[in-house]
């Protein structure tokens, strides 16, 4: 299963009044990634006040990566959503990798024990 991706699970929750103004923000979240060449699917959705990213990459590099390039865009919509839950997916080589340099975060990592790709 170590060829499967890493993917990356963070809910948000909009602060009272906020959530229009992030709007805007998601879509230069979106730009900004569509640089990476490792990301495999990038997308927002929202339930109510809460917004979710389901995002993907080929590996814990590129996960790791894709962190660094929107750093700058996570500090800014910290400013109007809580950080409710962040969940890594993948490999348990993958997964392993992410572990120390994600620590601070308290992030859940999931490890696959039974996939299916095409």
């Amino acid at each position: 299963m170590s060829n499967s991706p890493v993917s990356i699970h963070p809910y948000f929750r909009a602060h009272p009044g906020k959530l229009e103004s992030i709007k805007p923000l998601l879509q230069r979240f979106v730009e900004r990634t569509r640089t990476e060449q490792t990301v495999l699917s990038y997308e927002f959705t929202q339930n109510g006040d809460e917004i979710f990213c389901r995002e993907s990459y080929t590996n814990a590099e590129a996960a790791l990566a894709h962190i660094t390039n929107v750093k700058d865009l996570l500090d800014e919509i910290l400013t109007m959503s809580d950080l409710v839950r962040l969940e890594f997916h993948g490999p348990e080589d993958e997964i392993a990798k992410l572990r120390e340099p994600l620590a601070e975060l308290n992030p859940a990592f999931f490890v696959s024990i039974a996939a299916l790709q095409r």
